[in-house]
């Protein structure tokens, strides 16, 4: 009785710290500014992972990251992981950027890989960029036909 008394005591326990966790993040993330689903933020750097609307067999995973490198340098890109060896795997690697106060991203630069016979692909920049905007990646992951997308909340980055 003593032992599932303490389960239930900890399981209880468990939740409740879910439940205020979740609230806590919730509560700072509203604080910025958002375009469009990304935060604009002034971290270092930012990784999005895919968003799957439907199940497909052969497409795993993909992200997008972007790294604030110094004032003017930006590194952007993605990765796609396919669940095994595919025909052709391919990103398609978006750069955006907005001023605080937009409305929404304008693109900036944008490029694509693909490769065949694989089960990954992953292709990245080192960019000269203006500063004074914040940048975001947004990639669209493949695998044969399975497509997913994946994009960064912005990263600032300071005029040189």
């Amino acid at each position: 009785m003593k032992r599932r008394l303490l389960s239930l005591f900890c399981t209880f326990a468990m939740l409740a710290g879910i439940v205020v966790i979740s609230t806590v993040d919730g509560q700072a993330a509203s604080d910025e500014p958002m375009i469009d689903g990304s935060y604009l933020t002034h971290d270092d750097e930012s990784v999005g992972y895919d968003t799957k609307v439907t199940r497909g067999v052969d497409l795993l995973t993909g992200y997008s990251k972007c790294v604030e490198v110094g004032p003017g340098k930006f590194y952007g890109g993605g990765s796609t992981i396919a669940a095994h060896n595919v025909r052709e795997v391919g990103v398609g690697v978006s750069v955006e950027r907005a001023k605080k106060g937009a409305d929404r991203w304008e693109g900036y630069t944008a490029w694509q890989k693909f490769n065949q016979d694989v089960d990954r692909v992953s292709s990245s920049k080192m960019l000269d960029v203006e500063g004074g905007y914040y940048y975001r990646v947004s990639c669209i992951h493949s695998a044969n036909s399975d497509i997913s997308s994946s994009f960064t909340d912005g990263v600032y980055i300071e005029k040189p």
